[in-house]
């Protein structure tokens, strides 16, 4: 049986096409401004690199990577399962191969059995997909397991979060949990400051709960909220204590449209 290829979907639109560009362009967005340390977890934004580049070049340039690393990204596409996983094969960009860890998906979906495997909902999905170039430049050997959330129930995000704990501290290996998310969407850039702030201190408090009521109340429409939840449970029960924002920005900081901006967060959890 041949392993699955997951090839990539946004390639030549959300990030370059030609290897040596793509390399370039990440090399210049990762240049690090302190000796990277660490971490449990971090939040990273995954649009379009002229937009979001530089926010999540700084927060990978920051992190210590480990081999083994989890991301969660949300399901934009309405594709699949709202719990998908992928266990098996590679994931596939401009910048070569990257596999997934099956031992450590496989570890997952005996602690949270309601995971389910489901390539189709990661097909057209580029949240995933974005970071990956960021983690093959600073740490080519890496392995990891890509899921991708469909579901706002926070009883079912807070389970995961346990889960991936769980999981996270029965291996040996240090491993990173990544939540894919941009901010607030489609309004001006001073509503999305005050929105998405209202989010980024819940988050740099370490509560989950705090972020989802957050999201929910001020309407806030930040597409990770999801993965964010989960990171933040499974960072606190493996023992966070801090959680620093990296770097802040919005569109219109680079398309000079102040009137309808997307935002975007850096934050570190150590």
């Amino acid at each position: 049986m041949h392993a699955t290829v997951r090839h990539p979907a946004v390639a030549g639109r959300f990030y370059p096409g030609d290897p040596n560009i793509l390399f370039y362009d990440v090399q210049s967005y990762l240049s690090p401004q302190t000796v990277p340390a660490p971490a449990l977890g971090c939040v990273a934004p995954h649009a379009g690199y002229m937009y979001s580049g530089t926010v999540a070049g700084a927060v990978f340039a920051q992190v210590d990577l480990p081999q083994r690393i989890i991301i969660l990204c949300p399901n934009h596409t309405g594709k699949g399962h709202p719990l998908a996983i992928m266990s098996s094969g590679t994931w596939e960009t401009p910048l070569g191969q990257a596999p997934i860890d099956s031992p450590l998906a496989d570890a997952l979906k005996k602690g949270f059995p309601s995971l389910t495997e489901d390539a189709d909902a990661h097909r057209n999905e580029h949240a995933i997909e974005v970071e990956l170039p960021f983690l093959q430049a600073r740490r080519p050997d890496f392995t990891f397991v890509p899921i991708a959330l469909g579901t706002a129930r926070f009883d079912t995000l807070e389970k995961l979060g346990e889960a991936i704990a769980a999981a996270v501290h029965a291996q040996a290996e240090r491993i990173l949990i990544v939540a894919s998310s941009d901010m607030n969407h489609y309004e001006s850039d001073a509503i999305t400051r005050v929105k998405d702030h209202k989010a980024i201190e819940r988050m740099l408090a370490l509560d989950a709960r705090g972020l989802f009521d957050v999201v929910m109340r001020e309407e806030i429409s930040m597409c990770g909220f999801g993965p964010a939840v989960v990171m933040l449970t499974a960072a606190k029960r493996l023992g966070a204590t801090s959680a620093e924002l990296i770097k802040y920005a919005t569109s219109g900081d680079v398309s000079g449209d102040r009137e309808m901006v997307v935002g975007y967060a850096g934050v570190v959890v150590r």
